[in-house]
């Protein structure tokens, strides 16, 4: 049985000594690329606690940054539901970015349904389809981008840098970088932000339903991503650079 939302909440909002100084410098990387980048900067939002946190944060502020998520078509409906629920709590819109359909029939017939769990390459391609492309599409013409990566989900993300720049030359911005799993609850239970309820239910992780399960006690934060992989970083490519540079 999942906790209930005031035992998860009491459960993970712990934070951080330096906590104000964090949200702090937080609010000023926000506010100066919001000036920077007027017009040119989005947020993309996995609709994770940490992109909750970060879309309270600019609707908060009032700061002229755009939401956009990815609609995978194969998202978990309490993910998909957190869409309107933003939309109507803060009075924004958030842009969804899909893949195409065309894209996705053809995938599934020449793989089938099962095909992501047969070999890290085929995974990888679903990942190219419902992900890679669209947010080609949500980054077209923008300047700049904010993700709610930080160094305490996995190893691979240790050295997650404030800041960025791409091979082309567009700017990521990664503001929580340095918060803790306990920052980022503390935040949400201060201002009652809304929050995917499948965190409720032993999900820190959250991505596509075929891709994620909840993870026992003691288990790593994003052990329940792509499970049944066993060697190299489990990313889907968003947040991996290439050998160029380039952050996909």
């Amino acid at each position: 049985m999942g906790l209930s939302r005031t035992s998860t909440l009491a459960l993970n909002a712990r934070p951080s000594r330096e906590f104000e100084a964090k949200l702090a410098h937080t609010r000023a990387v926000l506010s100066s690329a919001a000036s920077e980048h007027a017009g040119a900067i989005v947020q993309g939002t996995s609709l994770g606690a940490e992109d909750m946190v970060l879309t309270d944060l600019i609707a908060r502020d009032g700061l002229p940054i755009a939401v956009a998520t990815l609609d995978t078509r194969a998202l978990h409906d309490e993910t998909l539901a957190l869409i309107p629920r933003i939309e109507q709590h803060y009075g924004l819109a958030v842009e969804v970015f899909a893949p195409t359909h065309d894209a996705v029939v053809q995938f599934v017939s020449h793989h089938g349904e099962r095909g992501i769990y047969q070999s890290v390459e085929t995974r990888k391609a679903c990942c190219g389809v419902r992900k890679l492309e669209p947010l080609g599409r949500m980054l077209a013409g923008r300047s700049a981008w904010i993700t709610g990566l930080r160094r305490e989900q996995s190893q691979d993300r240790a050295e997650v840098p404030f800041s960025e720049r791409e091979a082309n030359g567009r700017l990521k911005l990664n503001p929580l970088a340095d918060w803790t799993w306990g920052d980022v609850w503390h935040h949400i239970a201060t201002h009652d932000v809304p929050y995917n309820p499948l965190h409720d239910q032993f999900y820190p992780s959250i991505g596509c339903a075929p891709c994620t399960r909840a993870i026992a006690l003691g288990e790593d934060f994003r052990a329940g991503r792509w499970w049944w992989e066993q060697d190299g970083a489990r990313e889907c490519g968003l947040h991996v650079k290439s050998r160029e540079g380039v952050t996909a």
